[in-house]
């Protein structure tokens, strides 16, 4: 097989930007090489520390969920076009921005490649009213089993209590964002911040909901988790930057398989985001045994997901390293 061009690894390179990330900042950059004679190729990812949000994400875990969510995206995207990924990910640790470096080579395309290649296409941040009907308990498990194979653990807030305190958690977090005047100027300064980039007033939320993406306006109150909802909460034994990407990835993977199966996905970032709800829910929920990344709502959706706009995406030339 010849060797992959580099107009192939830039557009491989267009699929992973498609992946969600905290308040569409798409903190990410690339760089590709491209090897003149059969052997792989590389693609590395770089996080972009100057679209870091300095009120909501002073560590950067979620810059570090958003370029994790871009790797796996990446992986999908490259196994789709019949290439092996082999990732090596953190691979200098005199360069800490250098998230992962990616290695494709040739290989059997899976017989699911369509079937991912459309959910990364139609994969959307859709805050409209879940219907009524419960996502069973099998599919919050089978939706953890997928998220979990990519290395974090994703676990069902089936239980009524753990469910409850989460619940109570995430609008204790929300009641301290929304006294928090530093935050809320950030947060206005990525709406319509770009033509590329950031989130279009029109698709902006009343109350503040998820900075994963954008979606429409909802028609229900963005502080209500119905419990008709199912509920995910990723988590990691350690809480550094390796666990932080690969709870990107995770979410992708959980993602993307919910697409598939036409349930929607709702990060509800801020309970992460507040240092005493995120204590709280690694004490009161899960039992100091894990760190918390990231809490996220599952439901079933009554209309069509093609009907939504997109948030926009960067030019290939703006995240492209030369």
């Amino acid at each position: 097989m010849p060797s992959v061009t580099r107009s192939e690894l830039a557009a491989l390179v267009g699929v992973a930007c498609r992946a969600p990330s905290v308040h569409n900042t798409q903190p990410w950059l690339w760089r590709v090489a491209v090897d003149g004679t059969d052997g792989p190729c590389t693609v590395e990812l770089y996080a972009d520390p100057s679209r870091r949000l300095a009120a909501a994400d002073p560590t950067g875990r979620e810059l570090l969920l958003s370029c994790g969510a871009a790797l796996h995206h990446l992986r999908v995207g490259a196994a789709a076009h019949g290439l092996t990924a082999e990732v090596d990910r953190l691979p200098d640790v005199r360069r800490p921005e250098l998230l992962a470096r990616v290695s494709l080579s040739p290989g059997e395309v899976p017989p699911t490649a369509a079937a991912d290649l459309a959910a990364i296409a139609t994969r959307v941040t859709d805050r409209r009213r879940f219907t009524s009907w419960p996502v069973p308990a099998s599919r919050l498990e089978h939706l953890a089993a997928t998220g979990a194979r990519e290395g974090a653990a994703v676990v069902p807030l089936v239980d009524l209590a753990r469910r409850h305190r989460a619940d109570l958690l995430l609008s204790r977090a929300r009641e301290r964002q929304a006294a928090d005047s530093r935050l809320r100027e950030e947060q206005r300064l990525w709406v319509d911040h770009g033509v590329r980039d950031g989130v279009p007033s029109g698709l902006v939320p009343a109350g503040a909901g998820s900075r994963f993406e954008a979606g429409p306006v909802p028609d229900r109150t963005e502080h209500d988790v119905e419990h008709s909802d199912g509920v995910l909460l990723l988590a990691t034994v350690d809480d550094g930057p390796l666990e932080r990407l690969r709870t990107g990835e995770a979410l992708s993977a959980l993602w993307l398989r919910a697409t598939t199966e036409r349930l929607s996905v709702v990060p509800l970032s801020q309970v992460v985001e507040v240092e005493e709800t995120r204590n709280a829910l690694r004490h009161e929920v899960l039992d100091g045994t894990l760190h918390p990344q990231l809490l996220v709502r599952i439901g079933w959706q009554e209309i069509a997901r093609s009907t939504l706009p997109r948030t926009p995406r960067r030019d290939l030339d703006d995240v492209l390293l030369g």
